[in-house]
């Protein structure tokens, strides 16, 4: 899971909840002191939650970027039904098309740029291939809603074969043990891996604690399932970015979710530019967010 690397938000964010046609989202919003260039909405992954990017705030909107960073249905402060149907990546593709649209009635018409870490980039990958079909269909040559497109630190398809193996026993223990029990597993076990092993702060730790115990365990178990099976829909979004959306394959130099020369071969698929944030793992917005800035703001300038 990322872990940020501090709780406290800069004084150009706040909390609030997006209304949206497909209900409301928690969300960490943050505004330019000056003149606005965009706005952008970043969605998290797998077990995380809108403070993965909360050391992104700041840098991006001093840039003058309205930013939006949501709890996924099912996350931390956003929360959800049982339904194993609202977690699928087609649902939760249709919440970021519903962000989307809520955002910008909001904040009126202009380019906003979106983003998705880990299963957030699978998630994001939905929303803007259900969003192609009738854009491409419309006898008016009707626009996607974002600017650009960035998948931080995802893949094509399945997460890497041992990273799968620990999905799948979360999966296997969701039905049968609390969230409380797994949580504690979890700690006594040994977790390796580079950006796996750092200690974080116990205010840090003892938020991660309390986002664990909020996840909807149903959300984990369909969401984890597709992790472990997902397919590859590269193709089909590369048509997409070569018809004029702009793309971005970002990552750090590790990565356990899915090795890096496999984003790296995505990018090329994809027809995307490609940044590797040095000394960063699976979470450079958490771990090398001035690096990630300015990759990101290269992409929207």
């Amino acid at each position: 899971m990322s872990t940020p690397p501090f709780l406290a938000l800069p004084s150009c964010a706040r909390a609030r909840r997006v209304v949206t046609a497909r209900g409301e989202f928690a969300a960490l919003r943050a505004e330019p002191a000056g003149a606005v260039r965009g706005s952008a909405l970043l969605v998290p992954g797998f077990t995380g939650s809108k403070e993965d990017f909360i050391a992104l705030l700041e840098p991006l909107a001093a840039a003058g970027y309205r930013v939006t960073a949501i709890d996924q249905r099912g996350q931390y402060e956003t929360g959800g039904p049982d339904d194993p149907a609202a977690y699928e990546p087609a649902a939760l593709g249709s919440d970021v098309r519903a962000l989307t649209a809520a955002l910008l009635a909001e904040d009126g018409a202009g380019p906003l740029h979106l983003l998705g870490h880990s299963f957030g980039g699978q998630v994001v990958r939905e929303a803007v291939l259900a969003q192609a079909v009738p854009a491409q269909a419309s006898a008016g040559g009707e626009a996607l809603p974002w600017a650009s497109l960035t998948l931080m630190s995802t893949g094509p398809g399945a997460i890497d074969p041992a990273e799968a193996e620990r999905t799948r026993l979360l999966i296997g223990a969701l039905p049968t043990m609390g969230l409380e029990e797994i949580w504690r597993l979890m700690q006594d076990m040994e977790e390796g891996g580079g950006d796996r092993a750092r200690r974080p702060s116990p205010e840090v730790a003892a938020f991660l604690h309390r986002r664990w115990l909020a996840n909807v365990p149903q959300a984990l178990i369909t969401t984890g399932g597709h992790l472990v099976a997902a397919p590859d829909r590269v193709e089909e979004l590369a048509a997409v970015v070569a018809a004029g959306l702009p793309a971005l394959v970002l990552s750090g130099v590790r990565d356990y979710a899915w090795p890096v020369p496999e984003q790296t071969a995505m990018a090329r698929r994809l027809g995307a530019r490609r940044v590797v944030v040095a000394d960063a793992g699976h979470s450079p917005n958490a771990e090398r967010p001035a690096a990630t800035a300015e990759a990101l703001l290269a992409l929207w300038g």
